[in-house]
């Protein structure tokens, strides 16, 4: 069987951020999947312009291909304000097919509420890109959840990968018998 391509995705550019190092261990989480092929899609990475250009830049095409290549998303995102990035909307806006009839799922984080908020956000961000979100997702509080490899947020990425992959294999299968019409 074709193994599944699933991008994560991460979200911030902030210097400072804890984000690289949850979407490294997130990357590392997937990968450890049978049938899975991951990659790392960091946003710090992309040069991308101040402002939507009348024509794709090379940075905005080399994103919309990771998105293109996936079979399935995990966006890990903090969460600023009460909200998700700015960095994180506008990749997201770069592509538009390139997403349609594939799954997402979230890791998030942030203090308190641990990002749920964030991706409460993003979950209306995706539909309007007809994604399909799974339900349950890694929520990382940073004042109190402890390491990541604990037992707690190994349930929860185990339950959300679950998920993502079942998705993400349907809708693959989906495309390649029908194409999706959006």
């Amino acid at each position: 069987m074709e193994p599944l391509r699933i991008a994560v995705v991460v979200g911030s550019t902030r210097r400072g951020r804890v984000g690289d190092g949850i979407g490294r261990w997130a990357a590392e989480v997937v990968g450890r999947r049978q049938a899975v092929e991951v990659r790392l899609v960091d946003l710090v990475d992309f040069e991308f312009p101040p402002s939507y250009p009348e024509q794709p830049t090379p940075a905005m095409r080399r994103f919309a291909a990771h998105v293109a290549w996936a079979d399935g998303f995990v966006v890990v995102t903090p969460e600023y304000n009460r909200s998700f990035p700015a960095s994180l909307k506008q990749a997201i806006d770069y592509a538009y097919d390139e997403w349609h009839a594939k799954a997402a799922a979230f890791v998030s984080y942030g203090y308190r509420s641990a990002g749920v908020i964030a991706v409460e956000q993003l979950r209306t961000v995706f539909t309007e890109l007809h994604v399909m979100t799974t339900r349950d997702g890694v929520a990382i509080n940073l004042l109190d959840d402890g390491p990541l490899e604990s037992e707690h947020h190994r349930q929860a990425a185990t339950a959300m990968l679950d998920q993502l992959i079942w998705w993400a294999a349907a809708l693959r299968a989906a495309r390649r018998a029908h194409p999706y019409v959006s």
